[in-house]
């Protein structure tokens, strides 16, 4: 057994794009070292390189060997503990993002079963290995990170066609047009209604390709595009709150910030300071 030792990297404040690394590490555990039960708030994947262990997950437990990944979503109480006599060492990469819910939905991993053993073991090792040996705060530093990142979901998703099939086309373009339509028009006062009559179906049916290719209904989509637009416009324009408000389809302010507080956590005021704050350090 080797040496136990932890090397992590963690962000301090994630950048509300299409997918932001929230952690990467490598870790050879104690026996017994465990986590949980317990909930993240981001998507965390664990592959483990040698040694053995045990993830719980919806009641159930699975026995985790070297070459098995597994996969935990924000709030599932999960507990994972590794071997008394032969502990597992591991990569582990969090990540979260309006893709990542689209992105996790198409990996092998299933809600039956959230561990996949990859065909590519050597693959998946390298971009794992790549996406920790680039961890940093510069943009060189997150563009790599964020590079291997999407290598590591592609080669994932790539196993996973050769296992299911795709949903159909028909069902994805219906999706694709919705989310250009919702990407054109967030700022005015669109309905999920003008969304169905933009892409040419039902409001019931639009509804039902959403929860079957990303697993949320229209109106949650468009309703966090418009909270990551205005945390963009937050970091990255001297607009008041109110003016951000209007600016991403909000027109009663004291509304946007009740939505704001309940997909961020904290309220638009507080988004702001912390924005601020960073740039004084």
């Amino acid at each position: 057994m080797t040496n136990p030792y932890k090397q992590s990297y963690k962000q301090d404040l994630i950048d509300n794009v299409s997918l932001a690394i929230f952690n990467c590490g490598l870790q050879s555990c104690t026996p017994g070292h465990s986590w949980g039960p317990g909930v993240r708030d981001h998507y965390l994947i664990h592959f483990v390189l040698s040694g053995k262990g045990q993830y719980v997950c919806n009641g159930k437990t699975y026995n985790i060997k070297a070459g098995d990944m597994f996969l935990i979503k924000p709030s599932q109480v999960v507990h994972y503990i590794a071997d008394e006599n032969d502990p597992w060492e591991y990569y582990w990469v969090g990540f979260n993002g309006t893709y990542a819910q689209k992105a996790v939905s198409t990996l092998p991993f299933k809600d039956s079963i959230p561990v996949y053993t990859p065909k590519d073991y050597e693959s998946c090792k390298e971009y794992l290995y790549q996406i920790y040996a680039n961890s940093g705060s510069s943009m060189s530093n997150t563009t790599a990170m964020i590079g291997y990142l999407y290598l590591f979901l592609a080669k994932l998703i790539e196993e996973n066609n050769l296992i299911s099939p795709m949903p159909s086309v028909t069902q994805s373009s219906y999706v694709i047009e919705a989310i250009k339509f919702i990407q054109f028009n967030y700022s005015t006062d669109i309905s999920v209604d003008d969304i169905a009559n933009a892409v040419g179906i039902s409001r019931s049916h639009l509804y039902r390709v959403f929860v079957s290719n990303l697993g949320q209904s229209p109106i949650d989509y468009l309703t966090e595009y418009r909270i990551n637009e205005a945390c963009n416009l937050i970091k990255n324009t001297n607009l008041s709150i109110s003016q951000i408000a209007v600016s991403v389809g909000f027109f009663d302010q004291f509304y946007f910030s009740r939505v704001f507080k309940k997909i961020k956590k904290i309220p638009p005021s507080k988004y702001m300071q912390s924005i601020e704050n960073q740039g004084e350090v």
